[in-house]
């Protein structure tokens, strides 16, 4: 019996599979997003836990399953649910648990990678310098044999170390899990994100108009609503997401009390210099999202609609800004460096 789950905690589950039952092969050709999780020994569908069940997959693979002969039970409950913050608490703590065992994996393959190379240099070391092999010398088998293994304890030890360069990136990642998911810019996109989402659940919550028929062949304009089983789910849907979307501007709220600067529309006029790339560029036009400059493509540091060499603009999102300056600040920089290029040149 193969029972496919699904809970808000846990996300969607397969239980009763074993190794090499072929149901794995089977989902795996569905797409889908379907892995074999090892920390847990079971299959499920990633990125699923804390969101409602993707109804659509687990049918697609009931069905799937079911046409390969496997009795298949599915069950879904999405009674419990618990706090965004939560789930994001639970993340940063596997992300810790994560670098240190990457850190571990990387200690242990680097301890291999050194003990390989000093074991084939001490193999090295033991033959003659310049003693080249002679292969009509009753000894040629004995010494090739040597030398392969001095060589492939040098090729293993070549393995091991890149294997430890490859545990301390993914370690590194992990360390820094928490702050690049909870950087400004990247939350910034994220609550942009999830406004598009709520605001598309919240249409669907309120309906659309339809022509539908009056029942003596003609039709009429009506608002339809969603049915309740499909009303309930966008509710809860609508919940998740603002929940979400809160806890976000929460974590801008918190980075703004300790001095990061996050940048809007109220920051910039048309004339102003916004700092991007390392560059200056002048401030063409100000809208809600993102202020145009002039073409990226341009000589010098600072770029206004004069000296810029292309006719068409570019957009930099507030997210992407790194500074500003007022028109009198950037006059006083650029005559700055208009005196030092002239002092250089005499």
């Amino acid at each position: 019996m193969i029972t496919i789950s699904h809970t808000h905690a846990d996300g969607t589950l397969i239980e009763g599979s074993s190794k090499g039952d072929g149901v794995y092969d089977i989902l795996k050709g569905l797409g889908g997003n379907w892995r074999y999780f090892p920390s847990i020994r079971q299959i499920g569908i990633g990125q699923s836990r804390d969101k409602s069940a993707d109804t659509y997959k687990i049918s697609r693979a009931a069905e799937a399953l079911r046409a390969a002969g496997y009795e298949v039970t599915v069950t879904v409950d999405e009674s419990e649910r618990r706090t965004f913050a939560e789930a994001e608490a639970e993340r940063y703590e596997r992300a810790e648990d994560r670098a240190e065992r990457m850190a571990g994996y990387a200690a242990n393959a680097a301890e291999r990678s050194t003990a390989a190379y000093e074991r084939s240099r001490q193999m090295a070391d033991a033959i003659p310098f310049g003693q080249p092999m002679m292969p009509d010398h009753y000894s040629y088998g004995r010494d090739r044999r040597y030398r392969d293994r001095m060589h492939s304890l040098m090729g293993k030890s070549i393995e091991e170390g890149e294997k430890a360069e490859h545990y301390e990136h993914r370690a590194g990642n992990a360390e820094t899990y928490r702050q690049s998911r909870e950087s400004v810019p990247v939350t910034l996109r994220r609550i942009e994100k999830l406004e598009a989402d709520l605001r598309r659940v919240q249409r669907n919550l309120a309906g659309r108009e339809e022509y539908v028929s009056d029942g003596v062949g003609g039709y009429t304009l009506k608002l339809v609503k969603p049915g309740p089983k499909w009303q309930a789910r966008l509710e809860a849907l609508q919940a998740d997401l603002s929940e979400q979307i809160a806890y976000c501007r929460n974590v801008v709220a918190e980075a703004e009390a300790s001095g990061v600067k996050v940048w809007t529309r109220a920051d910039f006029t048309k004339g102003d210099f916004v700092r991007f790339l390392g560059g200056w560029y002048e401030v063409l036009r100000v809208s809600a999202k993102s202020v145009t400059i002039p073409a990226m493509i341009s000589d010098g540091p600072i770029v206004t609609k004069a000296n810029s060499r292309m006719s068409w603009t570019d957009t930099v999102p507030y997210d992407k800004v790194t500074g500003r300056k007022s028109a009198d600040e950037m006059a006083e920089l650029m005559a700055e460096v208009e005196r030092r290029e002239t002092a250089n040149a005499s």
